[in-house]
């Protein structure tokens, strides 16, 4: 049986660091730090990667721990939207 429903993706859900808030509107920067073994070193890496994240309220201050998940693009880098403040920062 075929249904003509969408099939719908699992949002990707990460927790980061806000590193720059106030420079865009209703936009932070967020590193998020993701860490594995090598597959044939088996030293733990540590990658880390930065995300545009879309804050309608203006939330987030440098600093603080935020837990963003993926949806639509808003422009052509900012695809990724706050979900929570976790922890505020200093």
């Amino acid at each position: 049986m075929i249904s003509n429903e969408p099939v719908k993706k699992e949002q990707k859900s990460l927790v980061g660091l806000v590193v720059s808030s106030g420079k865009m509107k209703k936009t932070v920067s967020v590193q998020v730090t993701r860490m594995f073994a090598h597959p044939l070193y088996k030293k733990v890496v540590r990658i880390k990667k930065m995300y545009k994240v879309h804050d309608e309220q203006e939330q987030a201050h440098t600093g603080d721990v935020v837990e963003i998940y993926e949806g639509r693009h808003i422009s052509k880098t900012k695809y990724m939207y706050l979900s929570r403040v976790m922890t505020p920062g200093a």
